[in-house]
């Protein structure tokens, strides 16, 4: 169903407020180089900053400005059953073609829990579900037998691996089925999990390369891997230095490097990158051949 270079895309703010021009101008330079679908208001969006009234409207707008030249996979979790099937009814009359679903967080679930959870919004709406699990950032893990077991409801139809486990690519294909959507959470292990039958990357540097990141993943799913190995180095610096400092703020940081009045600013909690980050960014923008030296 999804497949190749997907970005998660980031929310530009401007005094406080989103910048909507600025997120229009993206998304189309988002679908010009490349792009196969976009994912807006998920974790690099600052979905966890914005009110349900921003969150809906990012939704829409992506959608509208997208007008059908790629899928849009609209972020719609929440640790509050009841808030992400909000999300799921307003993300599916705006138009969007399927919801990612980050597991539960905070609460921290059990494995009854998670299915449960999932199986009410399943029930409760028919927009394809990708599951998102991101342990790092919610603690709570789907076990690959949790995840097969959902695999078997109709409308939840893949997967944003983001576990660091590249071996559960493998462990989740025979537990969910050849068919099952696997799509990279982690820019860094994209090669591995394409390699073990993944389908795509939701990805943070997409959103700063569109276009090598594109290229990148047509050459895997192509099978030409010596093309994608050598794409791979060149854009691992960037994959690392996007994390030098607490995401967004390295991505935004970025952003204001190659694209054109890209607002400079971050909701607090989190703050503009270290100097040390900034460098490391810079650096790696040089070498993926993005900026000039």
């Amino acid at each position: 169903m999804f497949s190749g270079s997907i970005p998660a895309l980031v929310t530009p703010f401007r005094n406080g407020g989103v910048d909507e021009a600025c997120f229009r101008r993206l998304v189309d330079w988002q679908i010009a180089e490349g792009s196969s679908a976009l994912v807006p208001c998920g974790t690099t969006g600052e979905s966890a900053t914005m009110s349900i009234e921003e969150h809906n409207h990012v939704v829409a707008v992506c959608v509208e400005q997208a007008a059908g030249r790629v899928p849009v996979i609209a972020g719609c979790g929440s640790n509050d059953t009841r808030v992400a099937i909000d999300h799921m009814r307003h993300a599916q009359a705006a138009g969007a073609d399927a919801a990612l679903v980050v597991l539960p967080y905070y609460n921290r679930p059990n494995q009854d829990g998670i299915l449960a959870h999932f199986r009410a919004l399943a029930e409760n709406s028919d927009l394809p579900i990708i599951l998102y699990n991101v342990p790092a950032r919610t603690v709570t893990d789907i076990s690959v037998e949790t995840m097969g077991e959902l695999a078997k409801l109709p409308t939840i139809v893949g997967v944003k691996d983001a576990s660091g486990k590249v071996e559960r690519i493998s462990a989740q294909r025979l537990a969910c089925g050849p068919d099952f959507c696997q799509l990279s959470g982690n820019d860094d292990m994209a090669l591995g999990v394409m390699a073990m039958g993944g389908k795509g990357c939701i990805s943070v540097t997409a959103n700063v390369a569109p276009g090598l990141c594109a290229t990148f993943q047509q050459a895997c799913i192509d099978g030409r891997w010596d093309e994608a190995l050598v794409l791979q180095d060149r854009l691992f610096p960037l994959h690392a230095a996007l994390f030098s400092d607490a995401s967004p703020g390295p991505v935004k940081y970025a952003l204001t490097r190659v694209m054109t009045d890209f607002p400079a600013e971050l909701r607090l909690p989190m703050t503009w990158p270290s100097e040390a980050s900034r460098r490391a960014v810079d650096a790696a923008l040089i070498h993926a051949g993005l900026v000039n030296a």
